[in-house]
Order: C-alpha cells, then structure tokens, then sequence
C-alpha cells in the first residue's frame, strides 16, 4: 500500500490504495463491463448509478488527497495530451457538400472552386490531407500530438484509405517530432491477428515501430482489448472514454497499468484515458461559448489532481468549413493550457515520461 507524500507513475501500486474503497476498486477496473462481455460499451448508458459523477475523475481525486502526486517536465503542474484520429485523408461526398455550401454561403467562390475540384490536382492536394498545418498550430505553443493513422482493409462505413500513398507525410511528421500511432480498424478490438496485421503494414510505411493505440469508433472490451494490444507489442493505449459524454471512463485522469479481474494481475500496458472528444464536446453544448467553458471546466478539474487531459479532435475538423468553430475552439484550448503552464504533448511524450522508471522501453 502506497501512503504519505509519493509521487505518482503508471507503475505506481495504485491497485493497494484503491482497493481500500470497494466502489472506487469496482469502477477503476471497470467490473461493471466485464458481463456480458460487448464491444459497444463507449456509450454512457453502461455507466453505473450517478452518470455525471462517475465521469468525474474521483479515483484520481482519491489518489491525490491519499498523499500521491504527479510530476511532469520542468515543473509543470498537469498535461493536456493532444491527438488526432485520421478517419478521413480524402473528404467524403456529404462533408464536400456541407463545406461548399459554407463558401457559398459566405460568397467565397475560390475557397468553393478549390473545395469541389481538388481532385483534379491529384490526392496531395486534398483538403483534408492537412497535418503540417494542425503540427503548425501546435507548434506555435509548444506543443506536439499524436496522430492516429488506420491500416484497416475493411470499415463498417466505406474504406478509408490507402496508407502507403501517405508514406511521405508520415516520415515528416515523426522526422518532426510529433507521433504517429495505429488507429485500430472497427474489427480489431477483439481480434489479435487484425491488431499485428494493421500494426506490421503501418510500421512498414513509417520505416519505425509504433507504440500507440486508439480503436476506431472508441469500440473496446474490458479487459481483453489491453492484454491483446500489449500481446501485439504496443507500449500504451488511449481508446477508453465514451463516445456520447465527456470525462472519465474509470474515474482516472492519470495514466494507469489496466488490471485484470479475471486474472487477477496488473497488464503490461498503460493507458491513458480518453476525457474531452470533439463531436462529444459540441453534442453536449448549445453553442461554441459553452463548448469552451466546459472544456475549461474539465481542464480545471484535472488540473486539481496533476492529471492529464486527453483531447481527441479529429484532422478534418481543420478543413471543413462546415466546423470552423471546432477548430477555434481547439485553438483556444490550446492558448487556455498554454496560459496555465500545461505540458503540451504527444501519447508518446506521455507514456515515456508516467513510466520512465518502471515500465520497458525496448524497441524504442
């Protein structure tokens, strides 16, 4: 058992000091999703009891008036942990409608001629196909972000894309020091071989291995998704959170060793929990001004326990003029956390730093 002033790390015996409260044990190892057994549990209407207070980090909360605290670089006193799920590299034909009615709208004919015929200049030069401009953002606050590419040869929507034709954005995002990780097809959570396929064909186009996971669709099943993905080698996940509601999975905002119930062991992987996606952000507001007033909350929260705030804001938010305001809201975020002397950084950056004591860095 873990007592007094210690410092926090995702090897840390967190399992001996929460197991002294039966309600927070149950909800940080997630019981209640162990039967029945399902993929679909990103939605919120499987959270036990009070829904708004169970999303609110309270093991975390717990851990740190027990005595724990964290530490991150140069004194920083939390993280925010910037991401980007790449669904799309080529917009689909309804966000090319919604964005050319946006021009037209607004009478901007150039941008509407560039919208409906960039194919024409070859797939360079989709509009979506936009990540030195999201790594430009970040950088002018210091800040880098992992970008989640798919491998997946079949999607319950459409296929996606080909990822050896991004080979050249791929080595200038990680030749700049930003991080590319797997995002994980909507079939792969539960099955290994799809997870090592995907994983082998990403790190062939980056010529590097790949530590990061997230799984399209948040799709996820406690707690067979983490002993596969650290079966298939990966160093940390960041899928769990939900898709329809804001906040924290399993009470935590401080990366973490998932345990197994069914085992009754600690799994080789951290992960770091999902808290603020975009589309959930706007669903549960009315308007851009409260979207960003909620996103402040949350970050404040967590702040108050030296936790991290996962964001996920999806790369074609950054071109379509159909979500302008999301990408504003983005960029305020990042200039709130930059004012409040956050550490500004990548899954990567994360899980290096919540382990370097105690967790393998082979390969890396």
């Amino acid at each position: 058992m873990i007592s007094g002033n210690t410092t926090y790390s995702a090897g840390s015996d967190l399992s001996g000091l929460l197991r002294q409260d039966t309600r927070l044990w149950d909800l940080y190892t997630l019981r209640h999703e162990y039967s029945p057994p399902r993929e679909d549990v990103c939605r919120s209407i499987f959270v036990p009891g009070n829904r708004k207070e169970f999303l609110r980090p309270i093991a975390s909360r717990y851990l740190s008036s027990s005595g724990m605290s964290a530490e991150y670089p140069e004194g920083k006193k939390f993280a925010v942990m910037l991401s980007h799920d790449v669904d799309d590299v080529y917009p689909p034909f309804p966000h090319t409608l919604l964005s050319s009615a946006c021009y037209a709208k607004r009478l901007q004919p150039g941008r509407l001629g560039r919208e409906l015929l960039w194919r024409a200049g070859g797939k360079q030069a989709s509009p979506y196909r936009n990540f030195r401009e999201i790594m430009e953002i970040e950088g002018l606050y210091g800040a880098k972000s992992s970008f989640y590419f798919m491998t997946a040869d079949r999607d319950i929507k459409r296929f996606r894309y080909d990822i050896a034709d991004l080979e050249s954005d791929l080595g200038f995002i990680a030749d700049s020091g930003w991080e590319v990780g797997l995002h994980g097809g909507f079939y792969a959570c539960t099955d290994l071989a799809e997870m090592i396929k995907e994983k082998r064909l990403l790190e062939r186009v980056l010529n590097r291995s790949v530590i990061g996971y997230r799984n399209h669709y948040l799709r996820f099943r406690v707690p067979d998704t983490w002993e596969l993905l650290a079966q298939a080698g990966f160093k940390y996940d960041t899928t769990l959170g939900y898709n329809d509601v804001l906040g924290c999975r399993n009470g935590m905002c401080h990366p973490f060793r998932p345990f197994n119930l069914k085992t009754g062991m600690e799994i080789d992987l951290v992960e770091i929990p999902l808290i603020i996606m975009d589309g959930t952000l706007f669903k549960a507001s009315k308007s851009p001004v409260e979207a960003f007033e909620m996103a402040k909350g949350i970050i404040d929260e967590v702040e108050q326990c030296n936790g991290v705030v996962t964001l996920l804001w999806h790369n074609n938010v950054f071109s379509s003029a159909f979500r302008e305001e999301w990408k504003k809201i983005y960029i305020n975020i990042l200039k709130y956390s930059y004012k409040k002397n956050a550490w500004l950084t990548s899954g990567e950056e994360i899980w290096k730093w919540s382990c370097r004591n105690d967790c393998s860095t082979d390969g890396q």
